[in-house]
């Protein structure tokens, strides 16, 4: 087959780790016999440079018209880059939200994934995750605090900040099926996380999982406090199979998520809707420090890369990709300097291309 990936590399180490998740794309579909047809699109600050704006209304329809998205990184350093000096709605951060709303991608998952290759570099005790650790955090896209409504107005004298939390239950619902539906194809338990003691908005979402929760008997369900699940992560990860949970909230387990698994560097992420259109990217941001010094870890972008080759229909070539990763973690003839090696990101990438061939060749 034939397939249309928009490709938008963005700023910092995106375009550095996008080729390299291009490049193993490339060899899949050398392998298998398909073609992938990149069409290369500008969002974030390189948009903001060439356009004035951090994502156009003619680069969101062209993302529309592809068969799946593959993002690199977008923003600079806060606080240093003129791009920060721009009103919120013209940064570059700004891009990644109006993408998400414009192609309806209101489920993200983020898997993190304790290799044993890497259990040396969690910072949790050995015996909290002895055997390793596998669950993924589904977290609610397009609503809540990131695309309520928001303004600084003078009151009384000083400045008051407002920022607004909103869910309606169609947005939950959708959301709570799709972490059930993941949960049963894997071990069938799903952890709905919240504030409900404190948020009127957490308190719907728990009535509304509950309600979902009742139409599949066969997952154990169970709900947590945003706080103590928080804890819990670096208490207990391996307790976890399906994180549910609201925008905000997943945003920042999910980074809490990656550094028990050892690397941020390692930690992919898949953006879907109700279509077969998705946006996949690594959960890492831009990293401007080391961009162009080839120090940027490729292997999360290749695993979001893996992901759109799952949510193609494709599992047993996503799981090719993951295994040549794995092949490239145990060797540890070829890995980053954030993972204790000296190799540069062209270099990771070579090597699990290479790992995805001679896997092949033993089948």
């Amino acid at each position: 087959m034939n397939f249309h990936i928009a490709v938008i590399p963005g700023d910092g180490i995106g375009p550095e780790i996008v080729t390299q998740a291009k490049k193993v794309l490339d060899k899949v579909g050398e392998v298998y016999g398909h073609t992938f047809e990149y069409e290369e699109l500008l969002m974030g600050g390189c948009s903001i440079d060439a356009y004035g704006e951090p994502l156009t209304d003619e680069t969101l329809e062209r993302a529309k018209k592809s068969d799946s998205v593959l993002l690199g990184a977008v923003g600079g350093n806060v606080g240093q880059s003129n791009w920060y000096q721009l009103p919120p709605d013209k940064r570059p951060e700004a891009g990644l939200l109006k993408i998400r709303k414009g192609l309806g991608l209101f489920c993200n998952l983020r898997p993190a994934v304790l290799f044993d290759e890497l259990s040396g570099a969690c910072p949790l005790k050995s015996e909290l995750t002895e055997g390793g650790f596998d669950f993924v955090v589904t977290r609610e896209l397009t609503g809540g605090l990131y695309f309520g409504e928001r303004f600084t107005k003078e009151v009384d004298g000083q400045l008051q900040a407002t920022d607004t939390l909103t869910y309606n239950e169609t947005e939950i619902r959708r959301i709570a099926k799709w972490a059930f539906d993941i949960a049963m194809k894997r071990n069938k338990k799903v952890c709905s996380v919240d504030k409900a003691n404190v948020l009127d908005s957490s308190r719907l979402w728990r009535k509304v999982v509950k309600e979902v929760s009742a139409d599949y008997p066969e997952v154990e369900f169970s709900d947590m406090l945003v706080d103590n699940c928080a804890m819990q992560l670096v208490r207990d990860p391996k307790q976890f199979d399906v994180i549910l949970t609201e925008n905000m909230f997943g945003d920042i387990l999910s980074d809490e998520a990656s550094m028990v698994t050892g690397s941020i560097g390692m930690l992919s992420s898949a953006s879907l809707g109700e279509g077969t259109l998705g946006l996949y990217e690594p959960s890492h941001g831009s990293a401007p420090d080391i961009a162009g010094t080839g120090a940027a870890n490729p292997m999360a972008s290749i695993w979001s890369a893996s992901q759109m080759l799952d949510f193609f229909g494709y599992e047993n070539y996503g799981k090719l990709v993951i295994d040549a990763i794995e092949d490239v973690l145990v060797e540890k003839k070829h890995l980053s300097p954030e993972l204790g090696g000296n190799a540069k990101t062209n270099e990771v990438g070579d090597a699990v291309q290479e790992k995805v061939a001679a896997r092949m060749q033993h089948r």
